[in-house]
């Protein structure tokens, strides 16, 4: 499987205010701390192996994006 390159989250803007809404209280650990485990849920809910290879690399700048 590929990694997807096109933007597929609907409302992508809405996402990303969430996102940022949900640390606003936070101190820069705890945003740290959950993003990481944000990261981990996902990867869970992925579960390919050979994607989330992918997606390391590109997160990482070592593939285009």
């Amino acid at each position: 499987m590929k990694l997807e390159s096109k933007l597929t989250i609907a409302d992508h803007d809405a996402f990303y205010k969430e996102l940022i809404d949900s640390q606003r209280d936070m101190n820069e650990e705890q945003a740290e701390l959950m993003n990481a485990k944000l990261v981990l849920i996902l990867a869970n809910q992925v579960g390919d192996r050979e994607l989330l290879r992918q997606a390391i690399k590109k997160a990482g700048g070592k593939i285009d994006a």
